[in-house]
C-alpha cells in the first residue's frame, strides 16, 4: 500500500513543568473542539515543558490557545506520512529526502495498530517546497 503524505501545520508552545498543566491545556484544546493530529510532550529546561502539535486545523488551535492564555509560536511546515506499517517504512521516506540533499530536522513516528504506522517529518523550513516535490506532492 501507497503511503499518504501531506503537509500539515505545526506549532509550538512552552508551559510550566507541574502537575496538571499537560491536562489543563490540552483540556482547554478539547473544550474548543481542537484536533490534534500529533502531540510530543517533554521537559525543555528547568521548570518548563514543550508541546509539539499537529493540528487538523491550525486556525482553530491558534484561536483556541489564545482563549486559553497559551502563547504558541509561529506556524512551521512539517509532513505527516501514514501508511501501511511495514519494515522500512519511515526509512524509505527518508532515504527520498536524502537524495534530494534535505537535512531533516527530527522524525517522529509510531506504529498506529491494526498495520498502519505514522510520521511526522520536520525540516528546515527552507526545504519545504523541496520536500514536496521529493515526496511526490503536488
Amino acid at each position: 500500500m501507497k503511503e499518504t503524505v501531506v503537509k500539515v501545520d505545526h506549532y509550538s508552545a512552552a508551559i510550566a513543568n507541574k502537575v496538571g498543566e499537560g491536562a489543563r491545556v490540552l483540556g482547554a484544546l478539547r473544550d474548543a473542539g481542537v484536533n490534534l493530529i500529533a502531540l510530543w510532550a517533554y521537559p525543555s529546561m528547568p521548570g518548563k515543558a514543550q508541546l509539539e502539535m499537529i493540528p487538523e486545523k491550525g486556525a482553530a488551535l491558534v484561536k483556541a490557545a489564545k482563549k486559553a492564555g497559551l502563547a504558541i509560536g509561529r506556524k512551521q511546515i512539517a509532513f505527516f506520512v501514514s501508511g501501511e506499517d511495514r519494515p522500512g517504512a519511515v526509512a524509505d521516506s527518508l532515504a527520498k529526502l536524502a537524495l534530494a540533499e534535505i537535512n531533516v530536522g527530527a522524525v517522529q513516528a509510531v506504529c498506529g495498530g491494526a498495520g498502519r504506522y505514522g510520521a511526522i517529518i520536520f525540516l528546515p523550513q527552507k526545504d519545504v517546497r523541496k520536500v514536496v516535490k521529493a515526496l511526490g506532492l503536488s
